[in-house]
């Protein structure tokens, strides 16, 4: 008899960064994600493949990751990117032979054979489709690819339901054109959700001009979208308080969550993790193991602080590779040891053999006190497996391999337990997320309300827009394009950006970027509206428009258009 079931999800993600020939800033990120973690993943997938291995892991690919993946543009740049590299190994390695340091040589010739044999596998195995390699293994029953929020948009803080519901449909029809199928999942952008009730905009200014209304649950709007399931945080099926100091910092956080209270009635009963619960829409929720996420997610306690493994932060430069460990002075980057893959790999054996005791022995543990098995759900980033911790994606091999090996957990995917499983229970969930404090303030706080004004007064004014349909094709295409450009502004990326002062300055201007073009779209589509043509100054900035933030070519304003009478 099996102990339970285990489903591992990975979420991954990545905020629009496409040049199209403008500004590069960011374009690395995408291009990192892709030969660290996304290409590494799949050659993982294919080697348990011949093996005859399927670990049924449940996969998010965001909408906006994936029309990037797609692009041409990224494919294009992504080969030069992969020579750029394979071309500063080399430097490396000519330079460490004149100094003598025979071990990085070693090293840099390391690099040289792992992004040739990525660009190998990109365009001979996958055909520069990372998206089609994905495809294959669910389609071969090796993985469930499941859709998320169209550019992760942060659902309960957004100002109405429409920009909800676009964002959750054109997931799904974004998932459907890349994957061939309908999405039965979906990952919730910070797994953040907020249940149906009377809200009103949580920042002073746009709650003067912005009247509060009924709101329909985030579930609500992926039932009505055709999802069946979701993923949350453990204290939100607990129904614990998460709140924390954060109400004394911010009083328009703790106003709404004061709102939110009123709605939500604590449990009496005992919950748990490894229960899959209904909601009352009739969506199923899995939530997240803690067991399993501090061994992973703890840079200071869990599997990628150990000191063999490829040091994140020391990087030798121009080219930006790594040649040394984490080692056991983790704080001094001065005095890091160079990096010895063999240990490194050596080191992952121990640690994917640890993990699959914890996941068997936290099931055995919970079917001995409940008498049924359970279901355990560890949620990670992708881009963690491969970017931050290198060894990640060969960790992975090495868990479904001693899973499989084990045999005493059935590894399945989100679908597969839905289906087996009959839901006995209903519950209602608290408002939050997984964020710090286990509420909105990392994306609601003194150094980002301020995109939240802007954003609510630009959902309010295309909410205006759409009430009609418009009365030319070019009316139409500048307000598809103002709707694309408030969907990438909308991204919940900028917001933790600024408050983690990681890459503040570019989120700030970035947000700042859509909200504008956004305005002088919607102004452009109302001259339209009243008869007027277009300057030579305001076409060329519309083209501009179209050619530097051009995901989501089907989009439509019927997304918007959903809740109106």
């Amino acid at each position: 008899m099996a102990l339970g079931r285990f489903q591992l999800c990975l979420h991954s993600h990545m905020p629009y960064v496409l040049s199209h020939g403008k500004s590069p800033h960011g374009t690395d990120w995408i291009n990192e994600s892709a030969v660290e973690c996304y290409l590494p993943l799949l050659d993982v997938l294919s080697r348990l493949e011949e093996r005859g291995i399927k670990p049924r892991w449940t996969l998010n690919i965001t909408p906006i990751l994936a029309e990037q993946l797609a692009d041409e543009s990224f494919k294009n740049d992504f080969e030069g990117y992969c020579k750029d590299k394979i071309g500063y190994a080399e430097e490396d390695a000519e330079k460490f032979r004149k100094q003598n340091e025979l071990g990085y040589v070693g090293l840099a010739e390391f690099w040289q054979r792992t992004f040739r044999k990525y660009l190998d596998q990109y365009k001979n195995r996958w055909g520069r489709s990372i998206l089609e390699g994905f495809r294959h293994f669910q389609d071969s029953g090796s993985i469930e690819l499941i859709t998320s929020a169209a550019t992760h948009g942060y659902l309960p803080l957004l100002g109405t339901d429409e920009s909800v519901k676009a964002q959750v449909e054109l997931g799904v029809r974004t998932y459907e054109k890349h994957f061939g199928r309908k999405p039965r999942g979906m990952w919730l952008p910070e797994c953040a959700y907020r249940p149906g009730y009377d809200w009103k905009p949580p920042t002073f200014e746009t709650a003067q001009v912005i009247a509060g209304s009924k709101r329909a649950g985030v579930d609500e709007v992926l039932r009505d979208c055709g999802i069946e399931y979701m993923f949350v945080d453990s204290h939100m099926v607990k129904g614990g308080q998460p709140l924390g100091t954060y109400a004394s910092k911010f009083p328009q956080l703790a106003e709404l969550f004061a709102q939110s209270s009123k709605f939500f009635v604590p449990p009496t009963d005992i919950r748990s993790e490894y229960e899959v619960y209904d909601l009352p829409s009739g969506v199923k929720i899995f939530s997240r193991d803690p067991q399993t996420t501090v061994k992973v997610w703890s840079g200071e306690h869990g599997y990628p602080g150990d000191e063999h493994y490829l040091e994140f932060h020391k990087q030798l430069y121009p080219g930006r590779l790594r040649y040394w460990r984490v080692s056991q002075d983790k704080g001094d980057l001065g005095r890091k040891a160079p990096y010895d893959p063999w240990l490194a790999f050596e080191r992952l054996g121990v640690h994917a053999q640890d993990m699959a005791e914890t996941v068997g022995s936290t099931l055995g543990s919970y079917l001995g006190v409940s008498g049924h098995q359970g279901t355990l759900t560890a949620m990670y980033d992708t881009e963690l497996f491969g970017h931050w911790w290198w060894e990640g994606p060969e960790f992975l091999y090495e868990l479904a391999s001693r899973l499989d090996a084990i045999g005493q957990v059935r590894c399945m995917s989100g679908s597969e337990i839905i289906d087996e499983i009959p839901v006995h229970k209903t519950i209602s969930l608290p408002e939050g997320s997984w964020g710090e404090g286990g509420y909105h303030y990392v994306w609601l706080n003194d150094s980002n309300f301020w995109t939240w004004e802007k954003l609510y007064r630009a959902e309010q004014r295309l909410n205006e827009l759409t009430t009609t349909q418009p009365e030319t094709d070019l009316e139409r295409e500048l307000l598809e394009q103002a709707a694309r450009e408030l969907l990438l502004a909308q991204s919940s990326d900028w917001q933790f950006l600024i408050s983690t002062f990681s890459a503040s300055d570019y989120s700030e201007v970035r947000i700042q970027d859509h909200i504008d073009r956004f305005n002088m779209l919607a102004t452009m589509s109302e001259e339209i509206r009243a008869g007027n043509e277009l300057s030579e100054s305001e076409k060329t900035y519309f083209n501009d428009c179209k050619d530097k933030d051009s995901p989501f070519p089907e989009l439509e304003l019927s997304l918007w258009q959903t809740h109106h009478d």
